[in-house]
């Protein structure tokens, strides 16, 4: 079961940051946060504010852009894309690559990963999560700073299978 405290945590946290909505289970229970909808803008035009036509400003017409090939993708950087798989944060939190500030790294672009291996933790409500990969491969790149704020999805490392 959620404390209090650390429910209102977890929705400061989400109106801190661009996420609509946080779910979240684990054995303290499932939480779910929505950020509301914005509302619509309704433009409405009122009489005093119309605009005589000689002190209307009309932007020049753009000049035509001359006409150009669609540029082919590249089959090379689809092909390595196709090899990466991203290893994504399941939550809103820190991340931190080693397990306290004095050890080494879980991981570090470069390391051998198999299913399972654990590569970095995200705190969350004073909670040390280990973040496990989803896939064998290879660790290409850390797409996080030590210490940074990550959000849900947000990628962590990518991994060459």
């Amino acid at each position: 079961m959620y404390k209090l405290n650390e429910i209102k945590e977890l929705i400061r946290l989400v109106d801190s940051t661009s996420i609509q909505h946080l779910e979240i289970e684990n054995e303290n229970g499932k939480i779910s946060i929505k950020k509301p909808e914005a509302p619509a803008v309704h433009v409405t035009s009122h009489p005093t504010a119309a605009v005589s036509a000689q002190h209307a400003f009309v932007p020049a017409a753009p000049a035509p852009a001359a006409p150009q090939a669609p540029a082919a993708p590249a089959p090379a950087q689809e092909e390595r894309n196709a090899d990466l798989h991203p290893i994504v944060s399941p939550m809103v939190g820190t991340f931190y690559a080693a397990p306290s500030p004095d050890a080494q790294p879980f991981v570090k672009a470069g390391d051998a990963v198999k299913e399972k291996t654990i590569v970095c933790i995200v705190e969350a409500m004073k909670l040390m999560n280990e973040i496990e990969a989803e896939v064998s491969g290879q660790i290409v790149e850390v797409l996080a700073e030590n210490g940074q704020l990550v959000e849900y999805g947000q990628p962590l490392f990518l991994v060459k299978r």
